[in-house]
């Protein structure tokens, strides 16, 4: 199978996606119930993740996927969104246990960026952190979990990372307006419910492994300039990550993402004193 191939699989959309053949169990009849969720499937080889984690690696280095894998996977994915666009059904059990338990002291909502944060450094999710993110996810998914995964929660803050999947549209065509509001509603959610909000910014790419039809550093750059405004407008903290992790060209720097979108562990790394210090200004923040 073409390296390529294999890329779009790990930097689109799955971190949360298992490749493999295996059937999805039965979906619940279509009427409201009190458990609506089939049980989740485990995730991709520990091998895959590793492979997206190591510094140094390239593409050529991860595991190979078969054509029938990719089938399966793409095949998995347009079920998976026909019965909960939104994946309302990943997090629910980890909710509950999370509503039990001690207020975490922040939510970090995202994509697979931060779906592999987890894993990239974990010492962030140790300190009360509770991880939100689900591979390949656009803002407009992330906005309909928001109450369920961040509001009922009842975090101290949120950290709101969205972008990079609305540029490549996996969810379909947008507009720049249609991803602003998402992230206005989102903000507009949080603040209501006396949470503060750290808004990141959309992480640098020149070319998305699984749209190498798109070239969408400019359009980047553009979106990270109104989420700076944004942020400043709604005095909320705004956690500048492309600064560090860009090239004059708006490309990833090398070193620190394998496949030019997702970072490695040198990456998380590099975001680190960012994020540390972001949490310490909005938990100050009044």
């Amino acid at each position: 199978m073409k390296s390529q191939a294999l890329a779009a699989i790990l930097a689109a959309l799955v971190l949360g996606v298992p490749l493999t053949a295996r059937s999805q169990p039965a979906a619940p009849a279509s009427r409201m119930s009190d458990d609506p969720c089939p049980p989740q499937l485990p995730g991709p080889p520990p091998e895959m993740r590793a492979a997206m984690l190591k510094p140094g690696a390239k593409p050529s280095a991860m595991p190979q996927v078969s054509d029938e894998q990719m089938q399966a996977y793409r095949k998995r994915m347009a079920e998976d969104r026909a019965r909960d666009f939104a994946n309302l059904c990943r997090y629910k059990p980890d909710n509950s246990r999370v509503a039990q338990g001690q207020r975490p002291r922040a939510v970090f909502m995202g994509d697979s960026i931060t779906e592999g944060w987890g894993a990239g450094d974990p010492t962030l999710f140790a300190q009360g952190v509770v991880g939100r993110g689900i591979g390949g996810q656009t803002s407009p998914q992330m906005l309909l979990r928001f109450y369920q995964d961040v509001i009922a929660l009842h975090p101290t803050v949120v950290h709101i990372m969205a972008g990079t999947n609305d540029l490549a549209a996996n969810t379909g065509p947008s507009s720049p307006e249609d991803y602003k509001n998402n992230i206005r509603a989102m903000v507009d959610l949080a603040q209501e419910n006396s949470i503060k909000v750290i808004l990141a910014s959309i992480l640098p790419a020149d070319r998305f492994p699984w749209r190498t039809d798109l070239e969408p550093a400019d359009q980047i750059r553009q979106l990270n300039a109104w989420l700076r405004q944004f942020a400043a407008e709604r005095k909320i903290v705004f956690a500048d990550y492309y600064a560090e992790m860009a090239t004059p060209t708006g490309a990833t720097k090398p070193a620190l993402s394998n496949d030019g979108v997702h970072p490695n562990t040198d990456g998380y790394a590099a975001m680190r004193p960012i994020v540390d210090a972001a949490m310490q200004r909005a938990v100050g923040s009044r």
